[in-house]
């Protein structure tokens, strides 16, 4: 399994407030009072004990022993009203992983060689840094399935989680056991998660609009399904059929996301429907491997075919043509992220925030 990287991040974090004698430990001790009992029959708590007490996460339990200044002053107060009635004291073997004066996220992506995640990673380094916070690093190696794992191990050594994650709601929400969590361009889907999403919509919509002011009447798609995120064929779809040029169904060939299953696509596609004018690819990754597949097949683009990506990677200014693409501002979402998770922690629950899109045209359609 892959260890996260820690990255430290340094800055004013805002107004310093003294730590409460309780502060360092992640761990306490409630004991029976003179009518319950003998300090023999005292029994060993969690902070998850007591957040259930509280009715918060258990990080936010930390948050309120140690005086941290991200959290409500009304759920702080909540808590150690908990605290104080029933008379807990701090364990002295029970230590954090984390310093309590220091905010710490972890952050989780697919693919740190992807050109998309290294700007979205500045952008959460930049704006933890802003707020004195930490980083704490760590990639699935583009394996979903280690997903839970990486939560858990985060899990106990953050305060917070920020996550371009694949598995179901019910496996993140299982894993990270109450931990705040923004999860990028993805619904939230659960209760305890907050989102940043992407304006696929609007992108799409822009990408055909395009297309048919160019005449382009027979529209094609290189998909990969495997990404878990439909909303790309459904807006292009729905888009396509609204302007009177419905994509056939079997104008969408479903690749593997890489160079090589853009490359792969493209000439099947070609094969099965060498009528089709204008192709969609699922993102840039999809679309340059379709780009080198176009110049080996002879075709010219945009004149034989007019080919379009999603990401706004800068490496498709280097095609030639230059690669016509749906612009993300990456750093803007690692921003954007940053930002939900600080109001997580001051006990808000903030709604999805939409990031937007807009189409970058250059050569390629």
């Amino acid at each position: 399994m892959p260890l996260p990287l820690t990255l430290t991040v340094t800055g004013s974090s805002g107004i310093h407030i003294p730590r409460a004698v309780t502060a360092g430990y992640d761990a306490v001790t409630v004991e029976k009072d003179s009518r319950g009992g003998s300090p023999e029959t005292s029994r060993r708590v969690t902070l998850r004990d007591v957040a259930r007490v509280a009715g918060v996460s258990h990080q936010t339990v930390s948050r309120a022993i140690n005086d941290k200044g991200e959290i409500d002053p009304e759920t702080r107060r909540r808590v150690l009203d908990v605290v104080q009635r029933l008379r807990y004291r701090p364990s002295r073997h029970a230590r954090g992983l984390v310093r309590p004066d220091t905010t710490t996220i972890g952050l989780i992506v697919a693919d740190v060689v992807n050109p998309f995640f290294p700007e979205l990673i500045a952008g959460v380094i930049s704006a933890a840094e802003q707020r004195g916070w930490k980083v704490l690093i760590s990639t699935t190696q583009d394996d979903p399935g280690r997903e839970p794992e990486l939560l858990r191990s985060l899990a106990g050594q953050v305060d917070a989680l920020i996550g371009y994650l694949f598995q179901s709601a019910d496996v993140i929400a299982g894993a990270v056991e109450g931990l705040p969590l923004v999860v990028i361009n993805r619904p939230a889907r659960h209760p305890a998660f907050s989102a940043v999403e992407v304006d696929v919509r609007a992108g799409v919509e822009a990408a055909v609009e395009h297309l048919i002011a160019r005449g382009h009447r027979r529209i094609g798609m290189i998909d990969c399904p495997a990404a878990s995120d439909p909303a790309r064929r459904d807006v292009l779809l729905a888009a396509a059929a609204a302007h009177g040029a419905p994509v056939a169904a079997d104008a969408i060939v479903e690749v593997e996301q890489s160079q090589a299953g853009g490359e792969a696509g493209l000439a099947r596609l070609r094969e099965i429907r060498p009528d089709v004018t204008a192709v969609m690819a699922f993102n840039d990754m999809v679309a340059m491997g379709a780009h080198r597949a176009a110049r080996r097949l002879g075709l010219s683009l945009p004149g034989d075919i007019a080919l379009i990506g999603f990401d706004g990677l800068g490496f498709g200014e280097l095609l030639e043509p230059p690669l016509t693409t749906v612009g993300i501002d990456k750093r803007g979402l690692g921003e954007l992220a940053v930002a939900q998770a600080e109001r997580l922690l001051a006990g808000d629950t903030p709604p999805t925030v939409v990031a937007p899109t807009r189409l970058l045209i250059r050569g390629s359609a």
